[in-house]
């Protein structure tokens, strides 16, 4: 069982130990804040951010946003991080260095645990699995379909390059990056992400063009470390107003051709079949999802 997939345009990273983050977090507009108890946060300080995590938790949700938490790979870490993160009001644990089924195993029987423990329907803790290692590329169709939790994937593209000794770029990040998507999208996972590097936050305008392009490719939503950039993912992942109207146009005209029992029509001088009309469906769907979101806010 896995909790249901998140709509998630915008994930804003907080380290897990600064205050001054922590308590404008909720302001910024972002779908998802994810906490962060991993590089951002040094060893030293790693047991202060776990200690603070039932007090972050509670603020960064106050305008909407859901919350999740990025743990430690070793083990040794992961453990205390996850018996702080589990507890009424995670969505998400993001898994880093997650390399295959039996590591995210491990790591769900830990979790089912804390919720039977805490109240909390058992699954209801979603996993976002970081991809950051070469090895981990033969294992994503598994860790897609049947990893347990696993409602995100995602490309660690600065651990990922370090790893493969090449320079994070756009260039260098696109194949992993996509190699990943094709694995989350052929199992119903939201890819996170964008076809760019999410280090250099200082051109907003070129954020926005990367996102866009990640969009067209399927991505549902990207990561930043700048609250300045929130705005840049929310409109990259949001269908535009001119999509959504041809969408239900396009609805509208198959609606009407198939009480003229006819499967496939124009409009606008292009054929229109089934293919258009699913994916007319699928936007109208995520746009529905989108205002739902919003409303709840």
């Amino acid at each position: 069982m896995r909790p249901p997939p998140p709509v998630w345009r915008s994930i804003l990273y907080v380290p897990g130990n600064v205050p001054k983050f922590i308590d404008k977090a909720h302001e910024r507009g972002a779908d998802c804040i994810l906490v962060d108890l991993e590089d951002s946060v040094t060893v030293a300080e790693k047991p202060t951010a776990r200690a603070m995590l039932p007090e972050t938790m509670k603020k960064v949700v106050r305008g909407g946003a859901d919350v999740a938490v990025r743990i430690n790979r070793p083990m040794r870490l992961a453990i205390p991080d996850i018996e702080a993160a589990v507890r009424p009001g995670l969505a998400a644990l993001f898994i880093t260095k997650t390399e295959g089924v039996q590591h995210l195993r491990l790591l769900d029987e830990a979790v089912s645990e804390l919720e039977r423990e805490r109240g909390m329907p058992v699954g209801s803790v979603g996993f976002g699995a970081m991809i950051e290692h070469p090895r981990a590329l033969a294992e994503l169709n598994d860790i897609a379909e049947r990893g347990p939790r696993v409602i995100a994937m995602m490309l660690g593209g600065e651990d990922f390059a370090l790893e493969t000794g090449s320079i994070p770029s756009d260039e260098s990040l696109e194949l992993p990056k996509r190699l990943v998507a094709f694995a989350a999208q052929a199992h119903g996972v939201a890819m996170i992400g964008i076809l760019g590097t999410v280090a250099d936050y200082s051109d907003p305008a070129a954020y926005k063009k990367s996102a866009e392009r990640a969009q067209r490719f399927g991505f549902s939503g990207g990561t930043c470390v700048h609250p300045g950039l929130v705005q840049a993912l929310n409109e990259a992942f949001t269908p535009s107003a001119e999509d959504v109207a041809y969408a239900r146009k396009l609805i509208a005209a198959d609606e009407k051709a198939a009480a003229e029992g006819r499967g496939s029509f124009t409009v606008d001088g292009k054929m229109i079949d089934i293919p258009v009309i699913d994916r007319a469906r699928r936007l109208i769907a995520r746009y529905d999802a989108i205002e739902r979101r919003l409303k709840k806010a």
